[in-house]
C-alpha cells in the first residue's frame, strides 16, 4: 500500500484521533485549536487514495523544543510503517527548522507506544505515578541532530 504525507488541517487529525482506539477520550476540536492557537505547529497527515489514515501533531514550547503532542495510525493501516513515515518527516521538519529536542508523553499503558519512541532514540526522562499504574505518566526526550 502506497500513501503520502503532507501538512494538513487540524480537523483532518482530529477526525482520524476518533477512529484511534487507544484514545478513549479523544480531545475536542476546540483542544486541538487552544494547544496550536498561539504557538508554532506542525500537522501531519498521512493519506492513502485521499482518505486521511494517520497523523503526527505537536507544537514548539520555545524556540529550541518541540512537543510531539498527538498521533496515531488507524487500526486497518497499521504495520506498514506509517507511524515511523511520519515520525521521521516531523523530525526533518524539525530540524530544518533549527530546533534542537523533541519530547512527547505517554502513558504505561500504551507499550507499543514507548517501544516505538525506544526504538526511534527516544531517553525517558520521567515518571509521573497516578493512582493505577497503568496510567503512569511516561515522559521522554530525542535529541535532533542536523
Amino acid at each position: 500500500m502506497d500513501w503520502v504525507i503532507s501538512a494538513a488541517k487540524l480537523e483532518t487529525s482530529w477526525q482520524i484521533s476518533k477512529g484511534l482506539p487507544e484514545f478513549t477520550e479523544p480531545y475536542s476540536l476546540e483542544e486541538y485549536q487552544r494547544r496550536t492557537g498561539s504557538v508554532r505547529y506542525l500537522n501531519l497527515v498521512a493519506w492513502s487514495n485521499e482518505v486521511p489514515i494517520g497523523f503526527k501533531l505537536g507544537y514548539a514550547l520555545d524556540d529550541q523544543v518541540f512537543y510531539s503532542w498527538l498521533g496515531g495510525v488507524l487500526p486497518a493501516y497499521r504495520r506498514q510503517g506509517i507511524a515511523r513515515s511520519l515520525a521521521l518527516a516531523q523530525e526533518e521538519w524539525l530540524i530544518g527548522q533549527g530546533y534542537q529536542e523533541v519530547r512527547m508523553k505517554t502513558r504505561n499503558i500504551h507499550k507499543r507506544m514507548i517501544i516505538f519512541a525506544l526504538q526511534s532514540g527516544f531517553n525517558i526522562t520521567a515518571v509521573e505515578p497516578q493512582p493505577e499504574i497503568e496510567q503512569f505518566r511516561i515522559y521522554l526526550m530525542k535529541k535532533l541532530v542536523s
